[in-house]
């Protein structure tokens, strides 16, 4: 396609779906990376991007066969009717029927795994809906970001842009905080550049004009059990994650129960979510949570100790003892190696390690160092499969193996998936 101008349309077939929420045709033998389409179906596309010589970008305006699996866009503003540069972000498979934006997730996972992964055995991974999903999979976020424009204005950005566009809803949000965040009385004379919003458990509604709230604290809810942190710290934002992850914790680590007599490390833990998760299902435990965040980190230390109250009654089992380090993963991990003594390295190699890492991964220095401490079992949970499936190879070459993998949907009408996987010595 000689002398190609952006904003060209031409027809498609789509045949695949890659990791990110877009999906994957070729014109004349080039990759063409798609939004908006399903595999599948036959679109009219229009060109975003040409730059690189190895594919090209294009957002689909109209399908010319349609997929079996495609619905009206529960974001009627993101619709293929709209004009792609109006479509806000944040819901690339609201066209998509849940089921099958499901399956979707699955072969992006599984193919993850193929390419990152190549030779290491992994379970197959299925993709769990959230135990009382919507029948259209809205209403589950409970926090958002929205941003004001020079007029004034407040809406979410258009697609990969940095352009306000104007909504009649915001359907992920759960109702309260969808009515809060379009209709609610904000403090306009401070001309917030962003306007984050949230609901807690409990119902409250908290708004933090230009990500402000460290000194904010909110409480937020887990079955019977509290967590303290600050308005502005990082919490789950689907309404049941909290409760899924922490269920899936003790799940996964079903049958092979951690040893009392360990040091275990809850990594990248926040404000001890899954620290708390992992202390509630085997009783009181030596439990170090390491987070780089000095705030999050010594709201994790209140939260977890609280746990402790809960005594096991096994009269031989070690006595619960929480440690929260404010730190870097990777130099709390160097420094532990360093000067860690004979009998604290036995107590870490009876242990096991959980770790919630950014969207990146892990990556090599901590998968390595996590590797000389021998630990008995790792718990990976992680919101990228790519990175997961990255580092799962990295633990492959140290001699662990994947022995049980779950994913869970906690966004749906995104292309967001969240996994565990048990990973054993």
């Amino acid at each position: 396609m000689e002398g190609v101008e952006l904003g060209s349309e031409f027809e498609l077939d789509i045949t695949g779906i890659a990791h990110g929420g877009i999906t994957v045709g070729r014109h004349e033998g080039r990759v063409v990376f798609v939004t908006g389409a399903i595999p599948g179906e036959r679109v009219r596309v229009r060109l975003t991007e040409a730059a690189k010589s190895s594919f090209w970008r294009a957002d689909a305006v109209a399908v010319l066969e349609a997929s079996p699996h495609r619905r009206d866009h529960i974001w009627p503003e993101a619709g293929i009717d709209g004009d792609p540069a109006d479509r806000p972000g944040g819901a690339e498979f609201g066209h998509i029927a849940l089921p099958h934006q499901r399956a979707l997730k699955e072969q992006v996972i599984a193919e993850a795994f193929a390419r990152q992964a190549k030779g290491v055995e992994v379970p197959t991974i299925t993709v769990q809906p959230t135990p009382t999903e919507t029948e259209d999979g809205t209403g589950w976020r409970t926090r958002v970001t929205l941003h004001v424009d020079e007029d004034g204005n407040v809406g979410p950005y258009a697609a990969r842009s940095h352009r306000v566009v104007d909504v009649d809803g915001l359907p992920l949000l759960v109702p309260e905080l969808e009515h809060f965040a379009l209709h609610g009385e904000g403090d306009s004379s401070k001309r917030p550049e962003r306007l984050s919003l949230l609901r807690t458990a409990d119902g409250e509604l908290v708004e933090l004009i230009d990500d402000e709230g460290g000194d904010l604290v909110i409480t937020e809810r887990v079955g019977e059990r509290t967590f303290r942190l600050a308005a502005n710290g990082f919490w789950q934002v689907h309404r049941e994650a909290p409760e899924v992850l922490s269920r899936a914790i003790k799940d996964i680590l079903t049958g092979s129960a951690p040893n009392d007599f360990g040091h275990h490390l809850d990594l990248y833990g926040g404000v001890g979510l899954l620290g708390a998760a992992f202390l509630d299902a085997f009783g009181p435990q030596h439990l170090t949570t390491v987070e780089a965040d000095r705030k999050a980190s010594g709201f994790a230390k209140e939260n977890l100790s609280r746990r402790l109250g809960r005594r096991s009654a096994d009269p031989g089992a070690a006595p619960g003892e929480i440690e929260a380090v404010a730190a870097g993963v990777a130099g709390y991990l160097r420094r532990t190696l360093s000067m860690a003594t004979e009998r604290e390295r036995d107590a870490f190699a009876r242990g096991t390690i959980i770790l919630d890492p950014p969207r990146s991964g892990a990556g090599k220095d901590v998968v390595r160092a996590l590797a000389q401490l021998r630990p008995a079992q790792l718990v990976y949970v992680a919101c990228d499969p790519v990175a997961l499936a990255r580092d799962v190879a990295l633990f492959a070459e140290q001699g662990y193996r994947v022995v049980k993998a779950q994913a869970y949907d906690l966004f749906p009408n995104t292309h967001h998936v969240e996994t565990v996987a048990l990973l054993s010595r």
